[in-house]
């Protein structure tokens, strides 16, 4: 069965009493950093705790070295997790207030450790909730600490040294989760240098999702992703992005569409450009 789940907002709304139930907040914003933190003191869905995406989701940077949102330590995050209340047996819901991204990249980080049963995103995210006309809070939600133990699943992910060892084989399929003109090279606004890893195709996160914000169905994604590969094995497919977040968008999308999850790059092209020795391609 994929791992990857959707909740609608009635959905949620109905199970919020549920005492095994984990809601987190992931909301975030690439050019205001507090603004997660800010509006989720604000108002939020009764019950959800705040996890940032730099504070919590990602470790710290070390420039020139990594990329902008590395991964963080397996150990530090367990530790979170069971101080939200995490449990092996939790049903978790993970959203945020945009595309799904930050809530996507949530949904990976809890997969690596393993926990991957009852672990779903808010379809459609805030909107959908409010939309529905459903409650917001600003109370301080309870906590009772977890007992969740997790291990790290390295076979999730590739490193840029053995990615840029297999760049050109027939069977690579490298997808960027960027938008076009970001894969192109045409903008940079975040990073120094533009452009994508050489053989990459344009993957644009965004098309996962209909006009009103919610996943497309399963079949729908099955399309998508079947043509972007091209016939070659989905377990030589390669995601990335700028840095390692809307690339898990992609691998929600995948398993939602029933593939088997394949490798990120977490780095990505943030750390991918860290090296001058590392091939840079422009255009299509």
């Amino acid at each position: 069965m994929s791992s990857a789940q959707l909740l609608t907002a009635q959905q949620l709304a109905a199970r919020l009493s549920e005492p095994d139930l984990l809601v987190l907040d992931c909301r975030f914003a690439l050019e205001d950093p507090s603004y997660g933190a800010r509006v989720y003191q604000e108002n939020h869905i009764p019950g959800a705790h705040f996890a940032d995406l730099e504070r919590d989701l990602s470790a710290p940077v070390r420039k020139g070295v990594t990329g902008r949102h590395p991964l963080p330590d397996p150990a530090e995050l367990a530790l979170k997790l069971q101080a939200w209340g995490l449990r092996q047996d939790s049903q978790v819901v993970l959203y945020d207030d945009g595309p799904g991204a930050f809530a996507a990249r949530a949904w990976w980080l809890l997969h690596w450790l393993g926990k991957r049963d009852g672990v779903y995103l808010l379809d459609g995210g805030l909107a959908a909730w409010k939309a529905a006309g459903l409650a917001l809070t600003n109370g301080e939600s309870s906590l009772r600490p977890g007992d969740f133990q997790g291990q790290p699943d390295a076979s999730l992910l590739i490193d840029a040294a053995t990615l840029q060892a297999q760049l050109g084989q027939p069977g690579l399929a490298l997808l960027d989760a960027r938008a076009q003109p970001r894969f192109r090279g045409e903008v940079e606004p975040i990073d120094p240098v533009a452009g994508h890893i050489p053989g990459a195709q344009c993957a644009a996160f965004s098309d996962n999702l209909s006009s009103d914000g919610r996943f497309l169905p399963p079949e729908q994604l099955h399309q998508r992703f079947s043509a972007l590969l091209r016939g070659r094995p989905v377990d030589e497919l390669v995601a990335y992005c700028g840095s390692g977040v809307t690339a898990c968008h992609n691998l929600f999308a995948l398993s939602l569409a029933g593939f088997p999850l394949p490798r990120l790059y977490a780095g990505s092209w943030s750390e991918w450009i860290t090296d001058p020795r590392r091939p840079v391609a422009t255009g299509d």
